[in-house]
């Protein structure tokens, strides 16, 4: 079992993450494959367990006690425009792939990432069920349950997992794919691509900065991309914290799918 790292003086936004992070997933497996209440938001098309709600209060009373002075957007909680007068920010996701939670799928996780100025600068996803842990920070560093991860170049089919409708706009640029189900959580089927096992994702409009924020760093460390249809990178902490149609992929891969898309 993957272990906490302990609080301590001096401790490090990224220690600080992995440590609440890991919490919150404990708590949210409590309820995983369980009689789980759920609420339905956004005019019902979006679910919320007793779980989502659990673990983003965990992430909230451990970030916010070490870190008052940092900003705040989650998922679960009201938006306050007050983070958009702070430099450093916590962006949080108490579980990515809630549908995945509720169906008894194991692919869910907690994502946590700090953000100075738009940018992550430490990001986490902690998936309880696998037992997974993904880590990276501003140094370059990344690793999965402790082992560094770097993307390497592949021949054969580009696997890719997407949503039908993405995949048909944009078959052309891949060439030859491996089509892969469907991930529910975005963040997750970005550490896929992080890890090897996926070498590309296409993100539908209107991805949130608490889907992507951790995600990106990991993903970036690993050698890999995350970027809009202008080829530019992500910024975080915006006023609407949505995203437009992006890309996600090894580095050598995402530049063609950008000159042929």
């Amino acid at each position: 079992m993957i272990e906490a790292q302990p609080n301590a003086t001096g401790q490090t936004d990224l220690d600080l993450l992995i440590e609440a992070s890991i919490a919150a997933g404990r708590e949210a497996l409590k309820f995983f494959r369980n009689d789980v209440k759920i609420w339905w938001k956004n005019e019902g098309s979006s679910p919320v367990t007793a779980a989502d709600h659990a673990a983003n209060d965990i992430l909230h009373a451990m970030l916010r006690a070490a870190r008052p002075d940092y900003g705040w957007l989650s998922e679960e909680t009201d938006d306050d425009a007050a983070r958009l007068a702070q430099p450093r920010v916590f962006i949080v996701d108490p579980i990515d792939g809630t549908r995945a939670f509720m169906n008894g799928l194991d692919t869910w996780c907690v994502s946590a990432a700090v953000t100075e100025n738009g940018k992550t600068i430490a990001g986490v996803l902690y998936a309880p069920s696998l037992d997974e842990l993904y880590i990276a920070d501003a140094t370059g560093r990344v690793e999965k349950n402790g082992v560094s991860l770097s993307i390497a170049s592949r021949s054969g089919p580009v696997r890719v997992s997407a949503a039908d409708d993405m995949i048909k706009r944009f078959t052309q640029p891949f060439g030859n794919i491996e089509r892969i189900s469907k991930i529910p959580s975005l963040a997750y089927r970005l550490a896929m691509v992080a890890d090897g096992r996926l070498d590309a994702t296409i993100v539908k409009p209107n991805a949130h900065d608490w889907d992507l924020a951790a995600a990106d760093l990991i993903l970036t460390n690993a050698g890999g991309g995350v970027c809009d249809m202008q080829g530019e990178p992500l910024v975080y902490n915006s006023p609407t914290a949505r995203h437009g149609i992006l890309f996600a992929a090894r580095k050598d891969l995402l530049g063609s799918i950008l000159a042929n898309a």
